[in-house]
Protein backbone atom coordinates (compact mmCIF):
# COMPACT_ATOMS: atom_id res chain seq x y z
CA UNK A 1 0.00 0.00 0.00
CA UNK A 2 1.92 3.46 -1.40
CA UNK A 3 0.88 6.71 0.40
CA UNK A 4 2.54 9.95 1.59
CA UNK A 5 5.24 9.40 4.34
CA UNK A 6 4.70 12.23 5.84
CA UNK A 7 1.59 10.04 7.17
CA UNK A 8 3.88 7.98 9.02
CA UNK A 9 5.61 11.47 11.03
CA UNK A 10 2.23 12.31 12.09
CA UNK A 11 1.69 11.75 16.05
CA UNK A 12 -0.51 8.75 16.42
CA UNK A 13 -3.07 8.74 19.20
CA UNK A 14 -3.04 5.82 22.25
CA UNK A 15 -5.98 4.88 24.36
CA UNK A 16 -7.26 2.53 27.22
CA UNK A 17 -10.08 0.40 25.79
CA UNK A 18 -11.24 -1.24 28.69
CA UNK A 19 -13.84 -3.14 26.02
CA UNK A 20 -11.40 -4.55 24.17
CA UNK A 21 -9.65 -5.49 27.32
CA UNK A 22 -12.76 -7.08 29.16
CA UNK A 23 -13.54 -9.09 26.05
CA UNK A 24 -9.84 -10.28 24.90
CA UNK A 25 -9.59 -8.09 21.72
CA UNK A 26 -6.03 -6.86 22.50
CA UNK A 27 -4.20 -7.99 25.99
CA UNK A 28 -3.00 -4.92 27.69
CA UNK A 29 -6.22 -2.56 26.58
CA UNK A 30 -4.28 -0.18 24.67
CA UNK A 31 -5.44 0.71 21.25
CA UNK A 32 -3.07 3.38 19.07
CA UNK A 33 -4.94 4.85 16.12
CA UNK A 34 -2.51 6.54 13.45
CA UNK A 35 -3.04 9.26 10.91
CA UNK A 36 -3.05 6.18 8.53
CA UNK A 37 -5.84 4.25 9.96
CA UNK A 38 -8.21 7.40 9.52
CA UNK A 39 -7.40 7.54 6.28
CA UNK A 40 -7.77 4.05 5.28
CA UNK A 41 -11.57 4.17 7.88
CA UNK A 42 -12.55 7.57 5.94
CA UNK A 43 -11.16 6.57 2.36
CA UNK A 44 -9.26 9.75 2.07
CA UNK A 45 -6.76 12.65 3.08
CA UNK A 46 -7.84 16.11 3.14
CA UNK A 47 -7.86 19.41 5.26
CA UNK A 48 -11.13 17.89 7.10
CA UNK A 49 -10.14 14.34 7.87
CA UNK A 50 -6.65 16.30 9.14
CA UNK A 51 -8.89 18.97 11.20
CA UNK A 52 -10.78 16.02 12.76
CA UNK A 53 -7.81 13.96 14.31
CA UNK A 54 -5.66 17.21 15.05
CA UNK A 55 -8.59 18.62 17.54
CA UNK A 56 -9.30 15.01 18.88
CA UNK A 57 -5.75 14.35 19.68
CA UNK A 58 -5.06 18.05 21.13
CA UNK A 59 -8.33 17.73 23.17
CA UNK A 60 -7.23 14.39 24.54
CA UNK A 61 -3.66 15.95 25.27
CA UNK A 62 -4.94 18.34 27.20
CA UNK A 63 -8.07 16.29 29.63
CA UNK A 64 -5.68 13.34 30.11
CA UNK A 65 -2.22 15.46 30.44
CA UNK A 66 0.49 12.34 30.93
CA UNK A 67 -2.39 9.76 31.94
CA UNK A 68 -4.05 7.39 28.79
CA UNK A 69 -7.02 8.91 27.52
CA UNK A 70 -9.89 6.31 28.46
CA UNK A 71 -11.77 5.10 25.32
CA UNK A 72 -15.38 4.78 25.40
CA UNK A 73 -15.34 7.85 28.46
CA UNK A 74 -14.85 10.74 26.27
CA UNK A 75 -18.80 12.48 25.09
CA UNK A 76 -17.98 14.74 22.61
CA UNK A 77 -20.45 17.60 21.53
CA UNK A 78 -20.62 19.51 18.21
CA UNK A 79 -21.96 23.09 17.94
CA UNK A 80 -23.63 22.02 14.18
CA UNK A 81 -26.08 19.29 13.66
CA UNK A 82 -24.46 16.13 11.72
CA UNK A 83 -26.18 17.00 8.24
CA UNK A 84 -24.48 20.79 8.46
CA UNK A 85 -21.07 20.64 6.32
CA UNK A 86 -18.54 18.79 7.38
CA UNK A 87 -19.73 17.95 10.45
CA UNK A 88 -20.60 13.93 9.96
CA UNK A 89 -17.50 13.70 8.39
CA UNK A 90 -15.73 14.89 11.76
CA UNK A 91 -17.67 13.41 13.77
CA UNK A 92 -16.77 9.82 12.15
CA UNK A 93 -13.43 10.21 12.58
CA UNK A 94 -13.60 11.34 16.00
CA UNK A 95 -16.07 7.78 16.79
CA UNK A 96 -13.44 5.82 15.48
CA UNK A 97 -10.67 7.29 18.05
CA UNK A 98 -12.97 7.86 21.04
CA UNK A 99 -15.35 5.32 20.57
CA UNK A 100 -18.29 7.56 21.17
CA UNK A 101 -21.09 7.29 19.24
CA UNK A 102 -25.13 8.57 19.18
CA UNK A 103 -28.07 7.05 19.58
CA UNK A 104 -26.61 3.90 17.48
CA UNK A 105 -24.19 2.73 19.15
CA UNK A 106 -23.00 -0.08 21.70
CA UNK A 107 -25.20 -0.10 24.46
CA UNK A 108 -22.82 -1.94 27.12
CA UNK A 109 -22.65 -5.22 29.17
CA UNK A 110 -24.15 -4.67 32.65
CA UNK A 111 -24.10 -1.05 32.83
CA UNK A 112 -20.16 -0.63 31.41
CA UNK A 113 -18.81 -0.26 28.88
CA UNK A 114 -21.60 1.84 27.04
CA UNK A 115 -20.34 3.68 23.80
CA UNK A 116 -23.82 5.25 23.04
CA UNK A 117 -25.16 9.02 23.59
CA UNK A 118 -21.57 10.57 23.98
CA UNK A 119 -21.90 12.42 20.70
CA UNK A 120 -24.17 15.25 20.99
CA UNK A 121 -25.35 17.68 17.91
CA UNK A 122 -26.79 21.04 18.00
CA UNK A 123 -25.04 21.61 21.50
CA UNK A 124 -25.50 25.08 22.87
CA UNK A 125 -21.61 26.04 22.61
CA UNK A 126 -19.61 28.94 21.32
CA UNK A 127 -16.73 26.73 19.20
CA UNK A 128 -16.89 23.88 17.25
CA UNK A 129 -16.51 21.04 19.43
CA UNK A 130 -16.42 20.19 23.06
CA UNK A 131 -14.54 16.93 24.40
CA UNK A 132 -15.72 16.21 28.39
CA UNK A 133 -14.13 13.70 30.63
CA UNK A 134 -17.14 11.51 31.48
CA UNK A 135 -15.64 10.31 34.93
CA UNK A 136 -14.76 14.17 36.10
CA UNK A 137 -16.59 16.38 33.86
CA UNK A 138 -13.42 18.25 32.55
CA UNK A 139 -13.66 19.82 29.52
CA UNK A 140 -12.05 21.62 26.53
CA UNK A 141 -13.59 23.93 23.86
CA UNK A 142 -11.62 23.28 20.89
CA UNK A 143 -11.81 25.07 17.34
CA UNK A 144 -10.36 24.31 13.57
CA UNK A 145 -9.86 26.34 10.54
CA UNK A 146 -7.16 25.81 7.87
CA UNK A 147 -7.59 28.81 6.02
CA UNK A 148 -4.29 30.39 7.23
CA UNK A 149 -2.53 27.12 6.03
CA UNK A 150 -2.71 28.72 1.91
CA UNK A 151 -3.17 25.92 -0.72
CA UNK A 152 -1.87 26.43 -4.14
CA UNK A 153 -3.23 27.88 -6.39
CA UNK A 154 -2.78 25.47 -9.36
CA UNK A 155 -5.03 23.34 -7.33
CA UNK A 156 -8.86 24.80 -8.45
CA UNK A 157 -7.98 24.19 -12.15
CA UNK A 158 -6.35 21.16 -11.69
CA UNK A 159 -9.43 19.61 -10.01
CA UNK A 160 -11.72 21.27 -12.66
CA UNK A 161 -9.81 19.59 -15.27
CA UNK A 162 -9.80 16.51 -13.83
CA UNK A 163 -13.42 16.60 -12.62
CA UNK A 164 -13.70 17.28 -16.42
CA UNK A 165 -11.74 14.54 -17.48
CA UNK A 166 -9.69 17.01 -19.46
CA UNK A 167 -6.14 16.52 -16.81
CA UNK A 168 -3.63 14.25 -18.53
CA UNK A 169 -1.59 11.89 -16.09
CA UNK A 170 0.98 14.65 -15.12
CA UNK A 171 -1.89 16.98 -13.87
CA UNK A 172 -3.30 14.40 -12.12
CA UNK A 173 -0.07 13.54 -10.40
CA UNK A 174 0.48 17.14 -9.66
CA UNK A 175 -2.86 17.69 -8.43
CA UNK A 176 -2.74 14.68 -5.74
CA UNK A 177 0.78 15.86 -4.09
CA UNK A 178 -0.40 19.60 -4.04
CA UNK A 179 -3.72 18.30 -2.11
CA UNK A 180 -1.50 16.23 0.57
CA UNK A 181 1.15 18.81 0.71
CA UNK A 182 -1.78 21.18 2.29
CA UNK A 183 -2.59 18.18 4.20
CA UNK A 184 0.92 17.91 5.56
CA UNK A 185 1.11 21.84 6.13
CA UNK A 186 -1.80 21.24 8.17
CA UNK A 187 0.15 19.23 10.59
CA UNK A 188 2.91 20.91 10.68
CA UNK A 189 1.29 24.13 12.13
CA UNK A 190 -0.67 23.02 13.94
CA UNK A 191 -0.98 26.21 16.59
CA UNK A 192 -2.16 28.17 13.52
CA UNK A 193 -5.28 26.06 12.88
CA UNK A 194 -6.49 24.95 16.84
CA UNK A 195 -8.43 27.78 18.68
CA UNK A 196 -8.61 26.10 22.51
CA UNK A 197 -11.23 28.25 24.40
CA UNK A 198 -12.47 27.99 27.75
CA UNK A 199 -9.92 25.60 28.82
CA UNK A 200 -11.19 23.92 32.66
Amino acid sequence: MNYPSFFDEIESIKLKDDLSLFLGAVDDGIIEFTYLDIVKAAGHSCPTVAGAYIMTLEALKYLYKNDIPKRGEIKVFFKDNYVEGVTGVIANVISQVTGATDSYGFKGINGKFKRYDLLEFSSDISSDLRFQRVDDGQFIDISYDSSSVEFNPKIPNLMQKIMKSEANEDEKKEFKYLWQERVRNIFKNIDKVINYNDKR
